[in-house]
């Protein structure tokens, strides 16, 4: 039996995968649970890794797997008409596109590399073709780029990943997008909006915030999930 607070932690994750394909950073499980320091967090995610209930993924900075839920919640989960992916893809919970309705997989075009650190070149032209499952993706025209660096790995995204975007031109704050600076650098980050400024959050103590003025930054999709290849 699992106490108040594992149960609030282990349903906090769960939810937080479902809806954005990434576990949350220590710092949301804090501030989430109301905890007075990250240790707290460390007690929990061991309690619940003992119990079976979690897994951190090897070699993997603050990956998450959820193995169950409790058996009230679990119940709760069998009643909705969700596909189970395996442990090698994990997604937002997201509309199904309308032409996914007679296919399993949809091509989506891989344009390269994107920094999830210091930015690189602007996002590439089309490299390859990703197939990814259809019920990963929600409406709209979406591609894929695989993720250098290692500046969002306290959001769960890790160096080599595979990161699905949905294009946009714009974003709500607290989004991880992948946004444009100056027409040349493309940059995958957390979206900040500071009164009339633009913050391109890092999810890594060792890299800075950046600010910009609006001018200076476009969005150009927003993360809808994630794909990690295990060797």
């Amino acid at each position: 039996m699992l106490t108040r607070k594992q149960n609030e932690l282990l349903l906090f994750i769960h939810k937080r995968i479902r809806e954005t394909g990434v576990s949350p950073s220590f710092d949301e499980m804090k501030e989430a649970l109301q905890l007075a320091s990250k240790s707290g967090v460390h007690r929990l995610i061991t309690a619940l890794e003992e119990r079976g209930f979690i897994r951190r993924l090897a070699h993997r900075a603050r990956a998450l797997e959820v193995l169950k839920l409790p058996e009230s919640a679990a119940s709760a989960e069998q009643a909705m008409p969700e596909g189970n992916l395996g442990p090698n893809v994990v997604r937002g919970n997201f509309a199904k596109p309308e032409e996914s309705t007679h296919e399993t997989t949809i091509d989506v075009p891989l344009l390269g590399r994107i920094a999830a650190g210091v930015p690189i070149s602007a996002i590439q032209h089309e490299t390859d073709r990703l197939p990814v499952p259809a019920d990963m993706l929600s409406g709209g025209e979406h591609f894929a780029l695989e993720v250098k660096g290692d500046s969002m790995i306290e959001a769960g995204i890790l160096d080599g990943d595979t990161v699905l975007i949905r294009r946009c031109e714009s974003a709500d704050t607290g989004d991880i997008v992948v946004a444009l600076v100056d027409d040349e650098e493309a940059t995958l980050k957390r979206l900040r909006k500071k009164g009339g400024s633009i913050a391109l959050e890092a999810a890594n103590p060792d890299y800075e915030t950046r600010i910009f003025g609006p001018d200076r930054v476009k969005v150009q999709g927003r993360l809808v999930g994630l794909i990690r290849r295990y060797h």
